[in-house]
Order: structure tokens, then sequence, then C-alpha cells
């Protein structure tokens, strides 16, 4: 996710300086991404820099508020009209293992894929739990938690896809026709 216009988004609603910028993100997203304030700061050098916001007043403990810019609003306005593509290819981490176990020799594939489901069991466990936590009124939280429960759902879902095809792979393996073994024997005899 582009911490960029995310701070943009915040800042056409109003002028705010980073503590509020973070505050307001964490509260939005239900602390789902934690967002360093660090992040904050760098990132507004960067709008700053690119035209896309600028330094307004200070407040009186010192703190340097950031107005949106019209080419920042511009970016804003972009942004919610342009749906997210995935990254091409998607990285995977846990796909890109069960391919790999699923073509090794020496991997148990099913236990694999065992230990994953109980892992992310627990993870929509949790979600669900967070999700009884989250206030009525709370429309950005609801979602943000809903999304990671149907997340985890369906990765439960294609782990269960996965140990199917890796039950059936592993039987096509063991089975051969009784020609095949014949043929087999025949060239182990002439050997």
């Amino acid at each position: 996710m582009s911490i960029k216009f995310a701070i943009l988004a915040l800042l056409a609603e109003k002028p705010r300086h980073g503590y509020e910028i973070k505050n307001e993100f964490d509260r939005r997203t239900n602390h789902t991404w934690p967002l360093n304030i660090g992040q904050v700061y760098t990132t507004l050098d960067r709008l700053e820099r690119d035209g896309l916001c600028y330094r307004g007043d200070e407040t009186p403990d010192g703190r340097v508020i950031a107005t949106i810019s019209s080419k920042g609003r511009e970016e804003v306005r972009q942004w919610f009209a342009t749906p997210v593509a995935p990254a091409n290819p998607p990285r995977n981490e846990l796909a890109i293992k069960i391919a790999l176990a699923a073509t090794s020799s020496d991997v148990d594939v099913a236990a694999l894929i065992q230990e994953q489901r109980h892992a992310t069991m627990h993870q929509l466990q949790e979600f669900r739990q967070a999700r009884r936590g989250v206030a009525d009124d709370d429309l950005a939280g609801q979602l943000l938690v809903d999304g990671m429960i149907f997340a985890a759902e369906a990765e439960i879902r294609w782990l269960d896809h996965c140990e199917s095809k890796a039950i059936q792979a592993s039987h096509s393996r063991s089975y051969q026709p009784v020609e095949a073994v014949a043929e087999d024997s025949k060239t182990v005899q002439k050997a």
C-alpha cells in the first residue's frame, strides 16, 4: 500500500501535522498496518518536494501543519478512481513455498499444508475475535477486519485445494498400470 496516497487522502480532508496524520491513519485502519512517524515525515518531505503539499503554520507546540496542493488533490482523486492492480506477477511466499515443496522429493507437502492451515485457522479466529470488538459505527474498521477474514478464509480454501492436488499427484505417482509394471520388469530382466 502506498502511504503517499493515504497521507494525501487525509490531507485532502483538512490540513494536519505529522502526528495527526499518523493517529488518524491508525484509527481509520483499526491499527492494522503500523505507520511509523518517521515514515510520515519522510513522505511529507517527498510530497512537498513533488508539489503535492506545502508546509503551513506551526501549532503552538511547534508542529508544522501540512496542506494539500491542487496538484495533490488531483493525485488523490485519480488514486480513488483507479483500481488497485495486484503486483505483476503476484509474489506470494506461501504459494512459492508450496510449489517448491510439491516438486521436491524430500518435503512432506501434506505436513506443510496442515501446519499452514492450522496457523491460518488460528489467525482467522483472531480476526473474528477482533471483528467482534469493532464498534458498530466504525465502518472503516469493520471493512478492514472483514477483508482480513475473507482473505484468511480464501487461503484455507486454497490450502484445501493444494492438499487435494498433492494427494492426487501422489496417487498417480504410486500407481502404475499392470502393463507398465510388466514392461519395467522385462527391462530389468534384460539388463
